[in-house]
């Protein structure tokens, strides 16, 4: 495989997954991606922070959402999420240039949010 190449079918290149669209149950868009957390020791990636709220990506708030809930669809050339636009508005966020507290207690709740045990237990 070429270093060059960003994407196969079974992996893709976390600079190709900031960007990406998201789309809810019914295919209606949600958001972006801004960008994938991974686990510093495990290396799994544990969230997406979608991006949206804002005009044209000024003033976007971010919402980490736990990486399960997340399916590529190729027909949608995103990802689908098992969740509504107003789960997303509804949960634990912070402001673009601003730091998400991730202390266990804060994912704890994220993932509760979510209906979702979290993924270490």
């Amino acid at each position: 495989m070429s270093t060059l190449t960003k994407e196969t079918t079974s992996v893709i290149g976390s600079d190709r997954v900031a960007g990406t669209e998201v789309y809810d149950r019914s295919g209606q868009h949600i958001g972006s991606i801004e960008k994938v957390m991974i686990e510093k020791v495990g290396g799994k990636v544990s969230y997406a922070v979608l991006s949206f709220g804002g005009f044209f990506g000024i003033g976007d708030d971010h919402y980490p959402l736990p990486w399960e809930k997340l399916q590529y669809d190729e027909d949608l050339g995103g990802y689908r999420a098992d969740i509504t636009k107003k789960q997303v508005e509804g949960a634990p966020k912070y402001r673009a240039g601003s730091d998400f507290d991730w202390k266990p207690s804060t994912q704890e709740r994220l993932y509760a949010h979510y209906g979702n045990p979290p993924y270490w237990r």
